[in-house]
């Protein structure tokens, strides 16, 4: 098989590949970054100590082999860690056959790494660490403006700052008026998401920014029925922010242009 629908396979299982491998680092992260613990040394088991052997270290492989549990104690490893590697495999993959130009891949290769760390990070802890959002921007920022180099596509670069500016604001206007109900992570996070959803193009802005108040909306009612909790329970909102990012760099495009035409009929 060759042309176009060949190296787009081709670009996707690779990337699905690295994206295991990564996702096995971001377990890594996701359990020590809000401790502000180094990542250095290696895993061991948090019950008997012993190290993880590099066999035992292969993604989703070796903990189905192991059945969730270490190979030394027997102690029960979280599922947390294959759902993580999967998860990074299917968004890598995703974004090496979808997202365009081919030059911006690595700029959403990273975004999407950040984002499964954050949100795993977000749904257990209630925060989102600075030590991953802040150095995100240079390093989208110097991504994106590589691919623009690279394409002569500078009106991108320039709309994808337009929109993380904008996004920023706009969630902190939201602090501002209520508090309790928009982090500060969130706002912080908001630029980034502006920033990779805009160098797409104002359809994904506009369909990613809405579309994680409506998933973050749609959970929270799903939340508040089954508790039975008041309006003032507490959801983190970074899963939902990175959801719809997802959702506007998947669908905003065609959602956006089936928008104008239904607005011109």
């Amino acid at each position: 098989m060759t042309g176009p629908l060949a190296d787009a396979i081709a670009r996707g299982v690779a990337a699905g590949l690295l994206g295991l491998v990564i996702g096995s680092f971001l377990t890594v992260v996701i359990t020590r970054a809000p401790e502000r613990s180094s990542l250095w040394p290696r895993s061991a088991c948090p019950k008997c100590g012993q190290p993880v052997k590099a066999k035992d270290n292969v993604p989703i492989v070796s903990w189905l082999i192991l059945r969730g549990r270490c190979r030394s104690c027997g102690e029960p490893i979280s599922g947390l860690y294959p759902i993580v590697e999967a998860v990074t495999a299917v968004l890598f993959a995703a974004v090496a056959v979808f997202i365009q130009p081919l030059a911006a891949v690595p700029a959403y290769l990273y975004a999407a790494a950040a984002a499964v760390a954050l949100t795993a990070i977000d749904a257990r802890t209630g925060r989102l660490p600075d030590a991953i959002v802040l150095p995100s921007y240079p390093v989208m920022a110097a991504l994106l403006a590589l691919a623009s180099w690279l394409t002569g596509d500078w009106g991108a670069l320039a709309r994808a700052g337009i929109g993380g500016l904008g996004l920023l604001v706009g969630y902190g206007l939201v602090h501002l008026v209520r508090p309790r109900g928009m982090g500060r992570g969130d706002v912080k996070l908001a630029g980034l998401i502006g920033l990779a959803l805009a160098y797409q193009g104002w359809g994904p802005f506009a369909v990613g920014a809405l579309g994680a108040f409506l998933l973050g909306a749609l959970w929270g009612i799903g939340v508040m029925i089954k508790t039975r909790g008041g309006r003032k329970t507490a959801i983190p909102f970074g899963p939902w922010m990175c959801a719809g990012a997802v959702l506007g760099c998947a669908l905003g495009a065609p959602l956006w242009d089936l928008y104008r035409q239904l607005m011109q009929v």
